[in-house]
């Protein structure tokens, strides 16, 4: 005889009490909800930095050597208020919009050039290898040559900072969409620049963005050093003439607020410009946590 089905008997259970499953979500305190904000973090790290600088200033006591950041300060908000400082930094922000647009705009056509064929792939890998490791500064006598005592010459070796930098990480971040996101857009009948706009760049954008921020920055430390060589030269420029007068002048306090001022650009810039670029376009879209 075959043997009995065995059936199992229902169970039943109550579901558990709050106070059975303890604590599930535990609110943040004061502190850690301010402790989360990177902002705050950034500010608290600042203000580290210029304690130490104020400590080891009065240790030291050598205002020609190391001035205080209080002095520094002072004479911050003095050349700005009543001084040339804030000429001095529009001056150097306006050549390198120049240069940074200048820069950008070859890169794409660089990429452009690269994903159309196996041989643009090769011409800018040859290049890359060849101008990427060569200092910018270290052409600015040529560039003096060429284009003599002006714009053009800064504009040159910023262009340079730029391109190589930009072009590199763009042509990356298109070798690295997936077949997926290429196939789909060759499914929707994309060719040639529609192709590009629409799938490329927005599946390459973090690549993009690091080489926008890589080229930003070596553009603004190329300007200053250049603008210094290029102050001596011509008697003129932006703020990197103004860190050479004052130092001239023994002014070192304004030589650090110079230096300030640099420092505070490029705060601004990452954490303002590429910041809010950031969160509108990567963060939004999902590729970046």
């Amino acid at each position: 005889m075959p043997d009995p089905v065995m059936t199992r008997e229902d169970i039943y259970r109550q579901p558990a009490t709050a106070a059975e499953r303890g604590v599930i979500h535990k609110p943040l305190s004061a502190w850690e909800r301010v402790y989360n904000l990177t902002a705050v973090r950034k500010v608290a790290i600042l203000l580290v930095l210029a304690a130490t600088w104020e400590i080891y200033a009065r240790w030291l006591n050598n205002p020609l050597l190391f001035p205080t950041f209080g002095a520094t300060v002072e004479a911050f908000v003095e050349g700005f208020v009543h001084g040339t400082l804030l000429l001095k930094a529009w001056t150097s922000i306006k050549v390198l919009l120049i240069g940074y647009s200048a820069g950008i705009a070859l890169a794409a056509l660089l990429t452009v050039v690269a994903i159309s064929s196996r041989i643009g792939t090769d011409f800018l890998e040859t290049l890359t290898a060849m101008f990427n490791p060569l200092p910018a500064i270290a052409l600015l006598p040529l560039a003096l040559i060429w284009f003599g005592l002006g714009v053009g010459s800064i504009v040159f070796v910023l262009i340079h900072s730029v391109l190589w930098a930009v072009a590199l990480n763009t042509h990356s971040g298109f070798l690295a969409v997936s077949n997926t996101m290429r196939m789909v857009g060759r499914n929707y009948g994309l060719r040639g620049l529609p192709y590009v706009g629409r799938i490329l760049i927005p599946a390459a954008f973090p690549s993009i963005l690091t080489g926008f921020k890589i080229g930003w920055a070596f553009a603004w430390r190329t300007l200053i050093a250049a603008e210094l060589v290029f102050g001596v030269s011509s008697g003129s420029g932006g703020l990197g003439w103004f860190i050479y007068e004052n130092k001239n002048q023994l002014e070192i306090p304004s030589v650090f607020a110079g230096l300030l001022t640099v420092i505070v650009i490029g705060l601004l810039v990452e954490n303002v410009i590429f910041r809010t670029v950031e969160e509108r376009t990567v963060r939004r879209w999902g590729m970046q946590s």
